[in-house]
């Protein structure tokens, strides 16, 4: 039976062991090939006000995930070899606003963890009541691209609740926000990837003033990214914003097997639906990025998650009786 032992260091700050490396900064331009042709030729780039008239569906379906390092663990093979491990917890909920009553509820969720590791002979990790069950992990499994893995689990834990949402009940018309990029989740009908936080440029430094010139409620053109999830794209301003250049900016986007007309329809739509749920500095930190239902739903999950301290506590006595 392996051994495994866990890191005293406390795995909000990542691991008491991290190999060495680097990354872009925010805003660093971003190497992808971009099309600013789709909507408008880049020439004649401008912001775009809502199409007067147009309204945003009478559902919205807004899907997150929240996930926690619970602890660092270290194995012991027989051949003396030793891997890294993560015991993380993380869940994904979907909250159904029904804007046309005025009504927002929790329409699903569920929890998952696992035990992400290298190790070829570790198995589920049961502390008190709680499975941690295992995610073998490729490569070296070097501790900190550990994090990285749990994204893989929670995302079709997303798409899981997300098809439940609409299963129980959905017109043909709503609406479905997940917050971030889609990735693999693209697949999903009637669906927007919300990105709050800007990483990377994408656009050629002429067409930066377009985006910074947005006022609230305008969006820029459709482009399309060249990504290797590929895709098309917009940035939206929302209301509520200070007066720097990018305040209040998100990129949306959409699945790449749209056609360039869907694409438009959907960004006219993003246009008249994410603003309602812009939330305000006296209530949220990342205002008016972080949508109200999503923090919400936020605080929701991670009460969901347990106490860390008691499951940091049953995994240490779990393993160590299992030396």
């Amino acid at each position: 039976m392996t051994r495994m032992y866990v890191d005293a260091w406390d795995p909000g700050y990542g691991t008491s062991f991290e190999g060495g490396g680097g990354g872009d900064g925010p805003a660093a331009p971003s190497s992808a090939q971009v099309d600013t042709d789709v909507e408008v030729p880049a020439a004649r780039w401008s912001p775009i006000d809502p199409p007067a008239g147009l309204r945003s569906p009478d559902v919205v379906l807004l899907v997150d995930g929240v996930r926690r390092n619970d602890a660092g663990l270290w194995t012991a093979e027989d051949d003396g070899q030793s891997y890294a491990g993560l015991a993380a917890s993380y869940a994904a909920g979907v909250v159904r606003c029904d804007l046309r009553r005025g009504v927002a509820e929790l329409a699903g969720a569920r929890v998952g963890r696992g035990l992400f590791t290298a190790s070829p002979t570790a198995g589920d990790v049961v502390a008190g009541s709680v499975r941690y069950e295992i995610h073998r992990v490729g490569g070296t499994g070097e501790a900190s691209k550990l994090p990285a893995a749990v994204q893989g689990p929670l995302t079709a834990l997303e798409i899981d609740v997300s098809a439940a949402a609409r299963d129980s009940g959905s017109d043909g018309a709503d609406l479905l926000v997940v917050d971030g990029p889609l990735r693999n989740r693209r697949q999903l009908p009637r669906t927007i990837g919300y990105v709050k936080t800007q990483q990377r440029q994408y656009l050629p430094a002429a067409l930066t003033p377009v985006v910074t010139g947005l006022r609230a409620g305008q969006r820029t053109p459709v482009f399309q990214l060249g990504t290797v999830w590929g895709g098309w794209s917009w940035y939206l301003r929302l209301p509520g914003a200070s007066g720097a250049p990018w305040a209040g900016v998100v990129r949306v986007e959409c699945s790449p097997e749209l056609s360039p007309e869907q694409a438009i329809e959907l960004a006219e739509l993003s246009g008249v639906t994410l603003p309602r749920f812009a939330s305000a500095a006296y209530k949220d930190p990342r205002a008016p990025q972080n949508l109200v239902p999503i923090a919400g739903l936020e605080r929701r999950l991670r009460g969901l998650l347990g106490d860390a301290r008691v499951l940091h506590r049953a995994l240490t006595l779990a393993t160590a009786r299992a030396r």
